[in-house]
């Protein structure tokens, strides 16, 4: 019965690990889209030319 009741126990400890694995996940992607910015408010790209001013 000791057995059996330390395998429980070390299944209760791995459900309890998972959720907490999912719980900072979670976290984690709702941090991710309050930090994202959309792309309607970026700017496009523009080429910088500079660098051919000594080519010519």
């Amino acid at each position: 019965m000791g057995e059996q009741h330390d395998a429980v126990r070390r299944s209760r400890g791995e459900q309890i690990e998972a959720a907490e694995h999912e719980a900072a996940k979670q976290r984690l992607l709702e941090l991710a889209e309050t930090e994202r910015i959309p792309v309607e408010e970026t700017t496009r790209a523009v080429p910088d030319r500079r660098w051919r001013r000594g080519l010519g």
